[in-house]
């Protein structure tokens, strides 16, 4: 594979990846279908108006009980596509279980003002909203469902007031998702939406049963499991794919957008995928 089928080829072929899990602590018989979406970086060169309508339309047709996005809706190349935009064709995902939505780490990136103030809302975040998307950073929900099962966001790690050091830094983190989680009664199970995968090698809540993140583009370039550079503490730790560790499991999203190389969008080996996430026993009830 060269360089014209990473820059030509593979950014614009979205994969459809698919996981079935069965965590600790998941409702008995429980049977749930989970999309996930992240890292649009909307830009008319890759992810433009039509492959994000496209998206949306594959997405509503495998029929998820549950929509996630993970953040990182804009571009950061010159000429992106507005936000407002971005959101409004989001707006059209279906779910029986809701389309939930939290933000990454370039929607406070993008903008400005909000790092000035040092608070949000963020564009992204007032978009998302008005597109009448469920905004749930630093909130948790619990789904409609016959059985207890709760959904939280967090924020992403970039957001104004988090400390520098890793140590404190761990430690906010920790709060602030013990802070998310003190509407959820003791033993419930939650499934936890992080932009960044980083916070799922701390001591998390037990309650967490399975945590979903973007960010890392799985790498963006991908040589037989071995990536360049991965925004991440953890580097390939938490790269890509389904991560088990300690009878806890996270999926890590590749994403659907692309950062720029000299101006043109690049992925190699780990093209733009939406996951699906099939949880609960092969055989069981559905949600």
């Amino acid at each position: 594979m060269g360089a014209g089928y990473a820059t030509a080829f593979e950014p614009y072929h979205v994969q459809i990846a698919t996981y079935r899990v069965s965590p600790q602590g998941w409702p008995p018989g429980l049977q749930m279908r989970v999309a996930i979406l992240s890292d649009f970086h909307a830009h008319p060169r890759c992810m433009g108006e039509a492959e994000l309508a496209a998206v949306v339309a594959t997405t509503n047709a495998l029929e998820p009980d549950l929509t996630v996005l993970l953040g990182d809706y804009g571009s950061q190349s010159a000429g992106p596509v507005p936000i407002e935009t971005v959101a409004r064709i989001l707006g059209g995902l279906k779910a029986p279980r809701g389309v939930f939505a939290i933000q990454g780490n370039h929607d406070w990136g993008d903008d400005r003002e909000a790092r000035r103030l040092g608070r949000g809302p963020t564009r992204a975040e007032r978009a998302l909203r008005e597109a009448g998307l469920t905004f749930i950073e630093n909130a948790a929900v619990r789904l409609d469902l016959p059985v207890p099962l709760w959904l939280a966001g967090l924020e992403s790690e970039v957001t104004p007031g988090a400390p520098s050091n890793p140590e404190p830094f761990d430690q906010h983190r920790l709060s602030m998702l013990t802070r998310v989680l003190d509407p959820v009664p003791t033993g419930d199970p939650v499934i936890l939406l992080a932009h960044e995968p980083d916070i799922f090698a701390l001591d998390l809540d037990p309650r967490v049963v399975l945590t979903l993140s973007g960010h890392t583009h799985g790498g963006q370039i991908r040589i037989f499991g071995w990536s360049p550079w991965i925004p991440s503490r953890y580097g390939l730790r938490y790269a890509y794919g389904h991560i088990v560790e300690r009878g806890r499991d996270l999926v890590v999203s590749a994403g659907l957008g692309s950062h720029f190389l000299a101006g043109r969008p690049v992925r190699l080996g780990v093209p733009p995928e939406i996951v699906v996430v099939a949880l609960g026993p092969e055989t069981g009830v559905p949600s």
